[in-house]
């Protein structure tokens, strides 16, 4: 037996219809279309569908059952449908983000409440990818935006500017090193550098400062959470370098304070890197855009 769509949308317009007239109204065909398509219909099955004396128009046994498919089965289907068409309107799909930067999370929360408010059937998720291959899973389809401040040549990918900030040193008001106007890498021979749980390579003190002058830090504390790296640099336990923007508000404390890193200071940018197919579509313009409106605000405070 050959079931199709159309058998199961016909049963269920005649069973809410209840009769041969009425439901050929509302599907938008002739009657004797309609008859014919059910006598085809039975026929494949062998059994008649409905009872034809009963007024109205009734189910017989096996027409129930093929009824429960059809009210199992169409909606379904309908769903599936408005899936699809979302997906081509742009309404609807995924939004899986990586972040190889570990203080962007702070910086991305907000960004992500603006925009489940404006796209709601949009799936979103986070993925730390400190904790794997972010770029290659962006290649892979696996995670649909990489937050990265180390661009790179892929096919397939472009990489969105959106801002740029400056890695400092963060120590106590108390400290040594505050008494100087900007800091260099021989400076961290002697201290306890407190960092983020990461790989060097994904440190701006290290990638830009200490591997280069190949200079080594005395010891190293890895600390999860921002504020609690602000907590210890404030009661002199270590010295720390994070983005501008995560710690602009410490010029109202005199608790600890920001130097910059080498005469000229160190200049990094943030990248959103997102695969080309993906450009253009609503909700991810619309994503870039509330994270370059969020990435004003940081610099302006």
């Amino acid at each position: 037996m050959h079931i199709e769509f159309r058998h199961l949308r016909t049963i269920q317009a005649i069973h809410e219809a209840g009769g041969l007239a009425r439901a050929a109204e509302k599907m938008n065909i002739t009657q004797s279309a309609l008859s014919h398509q059910v006598k085809g219909l039975e026929d494949q099955a062998g059994v008649e569908l409905f009872v034809r004396r009963s007024k109205p128009l009734k189910l017989s046994p096996a027409g129930q059952r093929l009824l429960r498919l059809a009210q199992q089965v169409l909606p379904q289907v309908q769903a599936l449908q408005d899936e699809f068409s979302g997906l081509r309107a742009g309404s609807t799909g995924r939004m899986h983000i990586a972040i190889e930067c570990h203080a962007c999370f702070e910086w991305l929360f907000p960004v992500l409440e603006k925009f489940r408010r404006s796209w709601p059937d949009v799936d979103v998720d986070i993925r730390p990818g400190l904790a794997f291959d972010a770029l290659p899973a962006l290649l892979r389809e696996e995670v649909d935006l990489v937050v990265s401040s180390d661009p790179e040549d892929l096919p397939g990918v472009t990489f969105v500017e959106l801002f740029d900030y400056k890695a400092v040193f963060v120590a106590s008001g108390t400290h040594p090193l505050a008494a100087k106007s900007f800091v260099e890498a021989a400076d961290f021979r002697d201290q306890t550098l407190i960092t983020y749980p990461v790989e060097r390579t994904r440190l701006d003190v290290f990638s830009q400062l200490l591997i280069p002058a190949k200079v080594e830090p005395a010891a190293i504390r890895q600390v999860e959470l921002t504020a609690v790296i602000l907590l210890l640099v404030a009661s002199n336990r270590g010295v720390s370098v994070l983005p501008d923007w995560v710690v602009r508000e410490v010029k109202y404390s005199s608790d600890y304070v920001t130097r910059p890193l080498t005469e000229n200071g160190v200049t990094r940018r943030l990248y959103a890197a997102v695969r080309n197919d993906d450009l253009g579509k609503p909700f991810m313009d619309q994503l870039l855009q509330l994270a370059g409106e969020e990435a004003r605000k940081l610099q302006a405070v």
